[in-house]
């Protein structure tokens, strides 16, 4: 079981909420701007152990930064957002992952001068339950575990508990009353022995801990995030707006690599999962390999049995539990906007009122890095995807 020593509290998330406002985000803007950027500064990046820094970790394991004839450091693990935010507003590290609804806090609630440049990864992610739980009207009156306000997790959990006519509630003072649901947030490594020990009902997060509380027995998947909202990206690649403007060059092998380790994910799922695991030469993750495989390797009979417990309700829409294309489209970010402004979240949320998810689409995300890079490598088509950089969202509750 992965109880790695996150370290997330409540406090953890006050930091963070700290982070995101424009005094507490100041000294380190101001941090960032001493640090001298050198033209050959070498790619450093912060992560956290999940599957969704699989192409980051992947172009360093795989030596892709190499090939593109840049300095690479060993990437940096940290244990929550808050560490790894912080890093990344100080110019300690200059590459991350973050949760697509952090980075719309980070720019528009801290001022934060940093852009999304490409996806890292779409799905990847569930709600996992008791096992005595076989559909999600049963959670009213329950309590379930979400990694973030600022999540994909939160949206999407909170439409499916409103499809089902459950009222998600983040300050409940008692027991839910039986057509609520209260939501609270957890440590990823918490999950699973709180589903265990039975004081959550469920918890909707990244791979691998749905596959870790499957595999120990403890708990079930109800419902894959990427069965209710169709190739939704969950984390993202952040970049300083600094070394996008200043640096274009250096950004753009960047991308280019990590585009890179997208497409040899795809192709080499089974030693993507023993690369990322404990077991592997850089030990990126506390995860074993058999859980990793279940996630990026799983085996072909599983999908059927997911369709028959109802965990995928869209079985044509043909989704991996997790998959990986690197194309922002811009509706998808659009949509992500207008559901957060709908979403209970705990915090000062008052910037998303006045954001425009138009505006946002096009502030927020720099595509031309990665529009290159995917043209480099074959188009759309070489990720399975229709030419064509527009799409419309599919959402299915």
């Amino acid at each position: 079981m992965p109880t790695d020593d996150f370290v997330f509290s409540r406090r953890d998330a006050v930091k963070l909420a700290s982070l995101f406002t424009a005094a507490g985000a100041a000294p380190l803007l101001r941090a960032a701007e001493a640090r001298a950027q050198a033209a050959d500064e070498p790619v450093k990046i912060g992560y956290l152990p999940i599957t969704d820094a699989t192409p980051l970790l992947v172009a360093h394991g795989k030596g892709f930064f190499d090939k593109e004839g840049l300095k690479a450091e060993k990437p940096v693990l940290f244990r929550s957002w808050a560490q790894i935010v912080e890093a990344f507003i100080a110019g300690q590290v200059n590459v991350v992952h973050l949760l697509s609804p952090i980075t719309v806090w980070a720019r528009y609630g801290s001022k934060a001068p940093a852009k999304v440049v490409a996806w890292n990864h779409t799905g990847g992610s569930g709600l996992t339950v008791g096992l005595d739980v076989t559909d999600a009207k049963q959670l009213g009156g329950k309590t379930i575990a979400v990694p973030f306000w600022y999540s994909i997790h939160n949206v999407v959990l909170q439409a499916l508990l409103k499809e089902n006519g459950l009222t998600p509630v983040t300050k409940k003072a008692g027991q839910p009353a039986a057509n609520e649901v209260q939501l609270v947030v957890m440590a990823p490594s918490d999950m699973v022995p709180a589903l265990a020990s039975k004081q959550i009902a469920g918890y909707i997060v990244a791979e691998p801990f749905n596959a870790a509380a499957e595999t120990l027995g403890v708990g079930k998947v109800l419902r894959f995030t990427g069965d209710v909202w169709k190739d939704h990206a969950c984390c993202v690649v952040f970049m300083q707006e600094r070394d996008l403007r200043e640096r274009p060059e250096w950004s753009q092998k960047v991308v280019d690599a990590m585009v890179r380790a997208q497409l040899w994910t795809r192709d080499n799922r089974a030693e993507t999962a023993a690369l990322l695991s404990k077991d592997g030469e850089n030990r990126y993750t506390p995860h074993a390999k058999a859980v990793l495989e279940k996630v990026l390797a799983p085996a072909e009979s599983d999908a059927a049995g997911y369709v028959a417990s109802g965990a995928i309700k869209n079985p044509d829409w043909r989704e991996r539990r997790i998959d990986f294309q690197p194309y922002p489209f811009p509706s998808y970010t659009e949509e992500l906007v207008r559901r957060l402004k709908d979403t209970a979240i705990e915090g000062d949320n008052r910037f998303l009122a006045e954001l425009d998810p138009a505006f946002a689409a096009r502030d927020l995300v720099d595509d031309s890095f990665v529009k290159k890079a995917v043209l480099k490598t074959g188009g759309l088509q070489a990720f399975g995807l229709p030419e064509g950089f527009t799409r419309t969202e599919t959402i299915s509750a």
